[in-house]
């Protein structure tokens, strides 16, 4: 991924909580004939687990990635944070010299390491619940493995393998205009948060509040 000093993220912790709030990963394998695949998958990061952290997650057994990706090249998982589109009419320097262009802002996080399958029941029953208690922590009445049929999860385990990546690299991009004047970084973070207010738009919110987190951390040196 091409980095420039100005957006290259480096900070573990702000790397650990972007996979953390966003889970849902690209994992991008390869298989012994040399294919790429591509997989949307929820992982668990351990991130005390390993020089980078751990990732883990599970695939359906029917899944061809677990038996058929290579082991000795490293897998490769994307994790997109806040994006957006930027208009050059944001920007207080356009009606200065009319020297803009639109771009698009991002951030995003990629982790690689060697992936191994795990066929074990039991550490799949202890992930699953891991996983579960993770995502229904915010529920009003969680639910829980234990809820269902116990011959209805058994059936369940049996058709899923686990999947773990102890990490050998772990790399950061936040494209947030710090490439632009601090009066056009506002009126980004001025053009996204109407643009979130008019249309709802999540997306737009997330980027204005990374820009404005820029900001802050430029003014604080």
């Amino acid at each position: 991924m091409y980095r420039p000093p100005h957006f290259e993220e480096t900070r573990v912790e702000r790397l650990h909580a972007l996979v953390r709030d966003h889970p849902l990963g690209t994992l991008i394998t390869q298989d012994r004939s040399g294919a790429l695949q591509a997989d949307p998958i929820p992982f668990l990061l351990d991130a005390a687990d390993g020089a980078h952290g751990t990732l883990r997650g599970h695939v359906a057994r029917a899944n061809p990635l677990w038996r058929e990706t290579r082991e000795d090249v490293d897998a490769l998982v994307v994790f997109q944070g806040a994006q957006s589109y930027v208009s050059p009419g944001w920007y207080p320097s356009k009606a200065e010299h009319g020297k803009a262009v639109p771009t698009w802002n991002y951030v995003v996080v990629q982790a690689r390491g060697r992936l191994r399958a795990i066929d074990d029941r039991e550490w799949l029953r202890a992930f699953v619940t891991r996983l579960t208690e993770r995502h229904e922590a915010r529920q009003a009445r969680p639910w829980q493995v234990a809820d269902a049929p116990a011959d209805y999860i058994e059936t369940m385990l049996g058709s899923i393998v686990g999947i773990e990546i102890e990490l050998g690299s772990l790399i950061g991009k936040c494209k947030a205009s710090q490439n632009r004047s601090a009066a056009d970084r506002l009126g980004v973070v001025e053009g996204l948060t109407a643009l979130a207010r008019r249309d709802g738009d999540a997306q737009a919110a997330a980027m204005a509040a990374a820009v404005a987190a820029e900001i802050a951390r430029r003014e604080r040196g």
